[in-house]
């Protein structure tokens, strides 16, 4: 079993999402895994194509890899990142060395052994007791003690032969359940409904009311695999505890307005929901990707959570879907006010939703929801085909086919973008680009599904434009506007998940698949 941060596939060990797990679907242990995934690949998509390798691909994502590593190791190591531009650093993730740790997975995957070696130098030498900024529950997880449970997999499993006994790389647990012990104040409330501000020196609690569904629904892999790797049940039922009130809401007529789908936000001091709006976007995105993935982890005690996921994917496919006035071939998922109005916008976080239809079909032996994923993934990849970087934008808007265009909750697209609008089907809302990975994700899931060449093209037309656009300075940054040719500028800042998310699906998707990611 193998746990990667930000990594997926559906080969015969899934690799799956942000700070996450592989697991042999049950009923087919004994077909080897490339046998396994043909057959998926025949059965929902038609006859099997056999995969391509393309060497000089995955080596200029892996050289753009060691551009970004020298660069922060060179001027911002042991800090938490790189500003590329002035070649200084930045400690917004508490000075923890957050893109050494996330860029492990990803080095070892590319076979960089330098920035292996360095990284599992630097990793017992982290004081996880000291910070002088707040400590994010959410990012701490899914950066931090993602990055380390998924490292201690990888080198205690598939590449055992390679980095050698595991007894050596004991301490990348010792810290990960160091990191756990001090977060886990984060459980001190009233229902068990973590809290997601903390302050260390020591570690407590600054009292929010509030936590949203994607904090509270996202801890519940990482923390997990955590247990049951110390043989420990406790850290696995503190995120399991704060969960039962995603799965079982108190509330549903406000916190459930579409059956599966649920509000934001949720009181922590009774676990009930506080508002009806939601989406598959940022705030509530990770609930719904780690229903599936939960599953797919141990389907014997998270058989509920597969339940829950393929409610919500129905409700989403129901009530969701629309068809923008001008491009009604594209299919996106509308967000939502409550039961009665819906938002038509989208995130580029959201774009993760293709990958994870796509995922969740293939694990329930479900074509419906594979081909749904597919017209999700294909949408998705239109808002990179329209820009003139050929990146897509932050968060994007369209004009709904099926509503009146005089509805209050349907407006038409702003003058200064109605041409843009007319071809491209949607309009930008914001045209930054923050080295997000949701897109490539979802073409990765979509080429392991199919074996459709069509993309590996698409993945590597983003990460051209990607690697051309934002490259500046020591490194890579943010850029503000995808439809400026040049990107409009940097934000000179080299987000930690470039390492682990972007960079690895690019490579993985182009890569020689030798182990079964």
């Amino acid at each position: 079993m193998v746990l990667l941060r930000g990594t997926a596939s559906v080969l015969g060990l899934f690799v799956i999402g942000q700070g996450v797990t592989g697991a042999v679907i049950n009923n087919e242990k004994n077909i080897p895994w490339k046998q396994r995934l043909l057959k998926r690949a025949e059965q929902f998509s038609g006859p099997a194509r056999p995969y391509v390798v393309h060497p000089d691909r995955a080596a200029a994502v892996k050289q753009t890899f060691e551009i970004s590593w020298d660069g922060y190791y060179q001027h911002a190591f042991p800090h938490d990142s790189l500003r590329p531009v002035n070649n200084s650093w930045s400690d917004e993730r508490n000075g923890w060395g957050a893109s050494a740790v996330d860029a492990l997975s990803t080095a070892l995957i590319m076979g960089d052994s330098r920035a292996v070696a360095q990284i599992l130098d630097y990793i017992p030498t982290i004081n996880f007791d000291n910070t002088t900024i707040g400590v994010s529950l959410f990012e701490t997880t899914i950066r931090y003690l993602g990055g380390l449970v998924s490292a201690y997999d990888l080198l205690t499993g598939p590449l055992s032969d390679i980095y050698g006994p595991k007894e050596q790389f004991a301490p990348i647990l010792s810290q990960a359940k160091r990191l756990a012990d001090n977060l886990s104040i984060a459980f001190s409330t009233p229902t068990g409904i973590p809290d997601n501000d903390l302050i260390f020196n020591p570690p407590h609690i600054r009292g929010s009311e509030t936590n949203g569904i994607a904090t509270i629904g996202t801890l519940v892999l990482e923390w997990t695999r955590l247990s049951d790797l110390l043989d420990d049940p406790r850290y696995g039922l503190l995120a399991q505890r704060g969960e039962d009130y995603l799965l079982r809401p108190r509330n549903p007529s406000l916190g459930e307005p579409f059956p599966g789908l649920l509000g934001t936000s949720v009181s922590i001091a009774n676990g009930t929901f506080v508002e009806s709006s939601g989406g598959w976007g940022g705030g509530d995105d990770s609930f719904y990707e780690y229903l599936i993935k939960m599953y797919l982890y141990d389907p014997v005690r998270f058989g509920e959570y597969k339940e829950r996921w393929i409610t919500a994917a129905e409700s989403s496919i129901s009530f969701l879907v629309s068809h923008p006035t001008t491009r009604p071939d594209l299919t996106f998922l509308a967000m939502w006010e409550n039961s009665t109005s819906l938002k038509f916008v989208s995130e580029h976080l959201a774009c993760f939703n293709g990958g994870n239809f796509i995922l969740g079909g293939i694990t329930l032996d479900e074509p419906r929801y594979v081909q749904f994923g597919l017209l999700l993934v294909d949408s998705c990849y239109e808002t990179y085909k329209a820009t003139a970087t050929g990146i897509g934008p932050e968060i994007f808007r369209w004009q709904d086919s099926l509503l009146p265009s005089n509805a209050s909750n349907n407006p038409p697209a702003p003058e200064t973008q109605a041409e843009f609008y007319k071809k491209a089907g949607f309009w930008i809302a914001s045209g930054y680009y923050m080295l997000r990975p949701e897109v490539i994700e979802s073409l990765y899931y979509a080429y392991r599904a199919t074996g459709d060449p069509k993309y590996q093209d698409w993945a590597w037309d983003a990460f051209v434009a990607i690697n051309s656009t934002c490259r500046v300075g020591s490194g890579y940054s943010t850029i503000r506007d995808v439809n400026k040719t040049g990107g409009g500028g940097f934000d000179n800042f080299q987000e930690s998940f470039w390492f682990a998310e972007v960079l690895k699906y690019s490579y993985l998707i182009q890569a020689e698949v030798c182990i079964p990611w």
